[in-house]
């Protein structure tokens, strides 16, 4: 009596306290974590997101500056004056260094191109941003960083190639001048004349370009010998402010990470846009080790407004913070949906970005030069497992997001980043931080039901039973005198819990960790076999009903009862359950928890 107090105390404590719920109830999970919208869309998008080159290889010819006799003459006279009206000083070193900034106001003015021509092979080139859209190669970039216009070319020529050529033309100048070539103002003012001056008389021939992709990691970053993956030019716009859009194709590709188009109408003047890239600040620096500085940034911010060009080409002028290098890159709305191509900003004099004025060309420019190629932008299966991983993930579902990362990693080997989330799920998992669904009690039982919860569950079983099944006879066992003992069960085997057949875990035996039901239940519905008990090395006999042949014992000195009709196995092995959990209950003392 006193143990079905207990069991129905229990069972009603459980109720009341929704731990069990009724039928039909649903268990309220666990909320998932919060998880920024950035987040979210550099994770999924970061795949695509790829590191472009272009490099041109030139003959660069420089002419040798000659003074102007009578400019420099010229130049001399005015220095007198200002000496004379007090508006520089009188000292040779003032004086000097007056001249030079005036020549460096327009080197053109002093000097004029003469023999010999300096004649130098050499290098040049740029990096930007580009990102797939199928999932066999094709590319979107900007058109400005695939090939660049002569002008342009010049300029990037003359700051790359003719390092050389400036100093010693300014060490020249700076020679002439003698004991006053200490004067540090004079040598860098004195540089400036000269990289002004050969840019502007440049000449480049014999020009060849290419492009390419810098190869990824299956961890992150680029690979260390920078090895480049050659891409070909499909078709290419007009320069910003024109229609600053090109398409590439790498070839031998498949299964690519991608990222989804949008539409114009997706997003209007204050929604927040994110960009992504590669932006120069960082990839040209020496403070951040390859690996690492060669992962693309997320920025964001406000869309601004709508803007247009005399010629009709649209732009969004967004606060959302980019530099060179960025040029190419995508920008998504909230949704992760691609509704630009970042292209260019404003620059200061200084040369410096102009911050709140990143321009962006729309998403339908994009889409109306891959259809001139009939290029379909298309989800790849890696993207797509990668995504349903990613949520899984983000949910602290580990255990059940660590295959599907796996899944990606079989897909695409050189994924970028599916290595880490990898690595960060099993450490997750052994960190006791996962989050999977699993069976509903072993959930309850190791999360905090103990025994109270066992007992509650068994004498439920035991109604539930009772309540499916016709009544048998009244058993003929003879009952058990007081202060007789039963015969212990087989050594190593602990307390057996009653079986109701319908396919629960057991909760005694029972593994959270994948062991096996002592009965042979499966937790998932499979058919029930005879194994052995997780508590015990010794086989559990199986009764008629499919549960364990428990049969009460006699008092000390009867003859054991025959079976046969009349004789209900199945209440007497209840009874002799509910002994065992009396004594249970003895041996566990509730510990407030």
């Amino acid at each position: 009596m006193q143990a079905r107090t207990t069991v129905a105390a229990g069972l009603a404590g459980l109720v009341l306290t929704g731990v069990l719920a009724s039928p039909g109830t649903a268990l309220a999970a666990p909320k998932d974590p919060e998880v920024p919208v950035g987040t979210r869309l550099a994770a999924r998008t970061h795949p695509a997101v790829q590191l472009t080159s272009v490099s041109y290889a030139a003959d660069v010819a420089v002419p040798t500056p000659v003074a102007k006799p009578q400019a420099i003459r010229s130049l001399t006279m005015q220095g007198v004056e200002a000496v004379q009206s007090g508006k520089i000083s009188s000292d040779d070193n003032s004086i000097y260094r007056w001249v030079v900034q005036q020549m460096a106001r327009n080197p053109g003015r002093y000097f004029s191109p003469g023999k010999p021509e300096r004649v130098v092979k050499a290098t040049a080139g740029g990096l930007c941003t580009g990102w797939w859209v199928t999932p066999d190669g094709y590319m979107v970039t900007a058109a400005h960083c695939v090939g660049q216009e002569d002008a342009e070319l010049a300029r990037t020529f003359a700051s790359q190639a003719l390092d050389k050529i400036n100093k010693k033309d300014a060490a020249d100048l700076v020679a002439g001048l003698g004991e006053f070539a200490s004067d540090d103002e004079i040598v860098r003012t004195a540089a400036k004349i000269f990289q002004v001056w050969n840019a502007d008389n440049i000449k480049i021939r014999n020009v060849e370009s290419s492009l390419s992709l810098l190869q990824s990691l299956p961890g992150g970053g680029v690979d260390k010998t920078a090895k480049a993956v050659p891409i070909e030019l499909v078709a290419k716009g007009t320069v910003y402010p024109g229609k600053d859009v090109a398409i590439l194709k790498a070839n031998g590709m498949s299964n690519l990470p991608t990222v989804p188009l949008g539409a114009d109408s997706d997003v209007r003047v204050g929604d927040t846009l994110y960009i992504s890239g590669f932006p120069g600040t960082v990839t040209q620096t020496s403070i951040f080790n390859i690996e690492s500085k060669l992962e693309p940034a997320f920025t964001e911010g406000p869309y601004n407004a709508a803007r247009q060009t005399p010629e009709g080409v649209p732009y969004i002028q967004t606060q959302a913070p980019s530099y060179p290098g960025n040029s190419g890159g995508p920008v998504f709305s909230r949704d992760g949906k691609v509704i630009g191509i970042l292209v260019g900003g404003l620059i200061q004099q200084d040369g410096g970005s102009t911050e709140g004025e990143s321009f962006v060309l729309p998403v339908g420019v994009v889409k109306e030069k891959l259809n001139e190629k009939n290029i379909k932008p298309a989800e790849s299966v890696t993207t797509r497992s990668y995504n349903e991983a990613l949520e899984l993930f983000f949910a602290d579902h580990y255990s059940e997001a660590l295959p599907k990362f796996r899944e990606v990693q079989a897909l695409h080997p050189n994924h970028p980043y599916v290595a880490r989330y990898i690595s960060d799920s099993q450490q997750a998992i052994t960190a006791g931080r996962d989050r999977s669904s699993s069976p509903i009690l072993p959930w309850l039982l190791w999360g905090g039901g103990g025994l109270a919860l066992v007992v509650a569950l068994g004498a439920l079983a035991a109604v539930l039973r009772r309540r499916r099944r016709p009544k048998a006879p009244a058993p003929s066992f003879p009952q058990i005198p007081y202060g007789a003992h039963q015969v212990p069960p087989p050594a190593g085997h602990g307390p057996v819990p009653y079986d109701d057949r319908s396919g629960r875990y057991d909760p005694y035996g029972a593994d959270p960790y994948g062991g096996h039901d002592p009965y042979g239940a499966d937790p998932y519905g499979g058919p029930r076999q005879p194994v052995h008990s997780r508590r015990s090395p010794h086989p559990l006999p199986m009764g008629p009903e499919g549960g364990p042949a428990v049969a009460p014992q006699p008092p000390y000195g009867q003859a054991p009862p025959r079976s046969g009709p009349g004789a209900d196995t199945r209440i007497a092995g209840l009874e002799a359950e509910l002994e065992r959990l009396r004594r249970d209950i003895g041996r566990h003392p509730d510990d407030g928890r």
